[in-house]
């Protein structure tokens, strides 16, 4: 059995996503189910009335002190599946045609993990899964890490790494990644199993990208092997943080700003702006994180 698992919490685009995987799971040779891990306490009832043919139903309680569940979520989705695959996908995804086929097709085979293509609606590429994501240049593409809203894994993958760990906030599925890496485990790239989300407002995706800079650096706390390495896989977390412990420079140097050109011109197809003003949020998420704030 294929179990697609979504997480939700008051989003009423969880009604289309609903639809649409419904339609794609029809089409499995499979037996699949749709399990929807609910956080909205009832606000989403009308929803689950419309889909209760084909949707498993959880309804999920946060619990006390815990301010974002996805982790809490995504296990509970987990333990509520009856599928030896898990497919995960979040409220408000529009996956393209063939896209649920697309992405189980390697597992039916000798892969434990797979991820899909995503593209965001809005066209903003920052968070698109690129190909050059790779740990070699083998025969497929393989992935270091990838967010799970468009991903599937073996039960028993889940299994041996414990699931997704709830002490974090933002970067369980980061974290996920790279003990599902560590542990022999590798995440096969399949670019045609798209899905598109929308990753909200300017506003919104600065808010997501100071929490994911905090988010990061919990990361590296945890995974210290990986820390050697952080320069090259990750240089964001390097380059920013400490451009922006450099700004006083500005007083003796002015041109000192004028080091953010270079990741402009090398950003430049995807929204010089945009990626600027993502890269120095993180930053700032980053030395909070790293100040106690």
């Amino acid at each position: 059995m294929i179990s697609i698992v979504i997480i939700s919490k008051d989003e009423a685009s969880l009604d289309q996503t609903i639809s649409d995987v419904t339609e794609q799971a029809g089409s499995l040779a499979e037996p699949w189910e749709i399990v929807v891990v609910d956080a909205s306490s009832g606000r989403l009832d009308y929803i689950r009335q419309r889909h209760e043919a084909t949707v498993r139903w959880v309804p999920f309680e946060q619990p006390p002190g815990v301010r974002v569940s996805i982790p809490h979520q995504r296990n509970a989705g987990v333990d509520a599946a009856q599928g030896d695959i898990i497919v995960f996908t979040d409220a408000g995804c529009q996956p393209e045609p063939e896209w649920l086929k697309r992405l189980v097709a390697p597992l039916r085979q000798a892969e434990n993990m797979t991820a899909g293509g995503t593209v965001s609606t809005a066209g903003k590429k920052l968070y698109d899964i690129q190909a050059e994501q790779v740990n070699s240049p083998t025969e497929f593409t393989y992935l270091r890490e990838c967010p799970t809203l468009n991903v599937a894994f073996r039960r028993a993958a889940f299994d041996a790494v414990g699931g997704f760990d709830e002490g974090f906030a933002y970067g369980s599925d980061v974290d996920f990644a790279w003990r599902l890496n560590d542990a022999g485990y590798r995440i096969r790239y399949v670019p045609d199993a798209i899905i598109r989300h929308d990753y909200g407002t300017w506003q919104r995706q600065l808010r997501r990208s100071y929490a994911y800079g905090k988010a990061r650096t919990r990361l590296y706390r945890k995974h210290r092997n990986r820390r050697r390495r952080m320069l090259r896989d990750d240089p964001v977390m390097v380059v920013y943080p400490l451009f922006l412990l450099g700004l006083p420079l500005t007083f003796v140097f002015p041109f000192y700003p004028a080091l953010l050109l270079i990741p402009a011109w090398r950003n430049r197809s995807d929204g010089v702006i945009w990626v600027l003003a993502d890269h120095l949020w993180f930053g700032m998420g980053v030395l909070a994180e790293l100040t106690g704030r």
